[in-house]
């Protein structure tokens, strides 16, 4: 199951990015729908990652990686929905939150497991 997670991810990454550089460059009717599925298959395999190790600071770290994920969705939607360019301020605030929060979680599921030991 780890594994399909993984290749989840990673292929919802790849499509995420073909989808952005799609809408930047040529294709703007298909670009938002690739996007969206990569984005959604990003959110799904981030929320069925489970945790380590339990603390407070974990928990928290997990919310902001879950609402980082929720963003990347909502970004989909702003490609389909809006005629400007919302879309990329909503994927500034989602990459910048998932950014933070891939350092930030290995680094505390670490210090959790010296303490323990």
């Amino acid at each position: 199951m780890k594994q399909f997670i993984t290749a989840l991810f990673f292929v919802g990454a790849i499509m995420a990015l073909i989808g952005a550089i799609l809408y930047i460059s040529v294709w703007k009717e298909y670009a938002p729908y690739i996007y969206t599925i990569g984005a959604g298959f990003i959110a799904f395999a981030q929320i069925n990652t489970p945790l380590e190790v339990k603390s407070k600071i974990l928990k928290r770290l997990r919310i902001q990686q879950i609402f980082g994920a929720i963003t990347l969705v909502l970004t989909g939607a702003f490609m389909m929905f809006t005629n400007n360019n919302e879309w990329i301020a909503c994927l500034t605030i989602a990459a910048i939150l998932e950014l933070y929060t891939s350092f930030r979680i290995p680094q505390e599921e670490s210090k959790v497991k010296n303490q323990s030991n």
